[in-house]
């Protein structure tokens, strides 16, 4: 079985920044990582099911709402996948995501909080993720980061799968 391209990401290396994660079949995923992975803490649960609701909500409501596809928390809770259709670079999506950042700073409340329109509505913490973007957004401002760190990895049968 064929090694995840993205298992291939060198984690001990990661920053924080904005990534392509994959670029296939009209589709763009944009990793948008917000911790160091094994160096810091993920994001709280709660702050991050906030953050979905928020950026989900601005990027769908956006300039460019008819081009995002998906928009989700990584299972790590590092940071969140954005895909989209369309032809955009790191830098588009760096823009994109200080917009959204900014707007979700401004918010006094998560949308779709009720249990008729989320599946675990209790779960969230609006302060929490407030200062998770603030956090994110200075990084992207000030010491921002877009090229991922590849690692080579073997597989069980000795084939090795390396993703330059």
């Amino acid at each position: 079985m064929e090694v995840i391209q993205s298992f291939t990401i060198d984690h001990t290396r990661l920053k924080p920044g904005i990534y392509v994660s994959r670029q296939d079949k009209g589709f763009t995923t944009f990793d948008l990582r917000i911790t160091e992975p094994n160096k810091e803490p993920a994001v709280a649960p709660a702050a991050m099911h906030s953050m979905e609701h928020l950026m989900a909500t601005w990027m769908r409501n956006s300039a460019v709402k008819d081009d995002v596809v998906y928009v989700g928390p990584m299972g790590c809770l590092t940071g969140m996948y954005v895909v989209m259709t369309g032809c955009y670079t790191v830098g588009d999506m760096r823009r994109l995501t200080l917009e959204c950042l900014d707007w979700m700073i401004e918010q006094t409340e998560v949308p779709a909080t009720t249990p008729e329109t989320c599946g675990n509505y209790l779960l969230h913490d609006l302060p929490m993720c407030k200062w998770e973007c603030c956090r994110y957004k200075e990084r992207l401002e000030n010491d921002f980061h877009c090229e991922y760190s590849k690692l080579q990895v073997v597989l069980g049968d000795g084939k090795v799968f390396a993703d330059a």
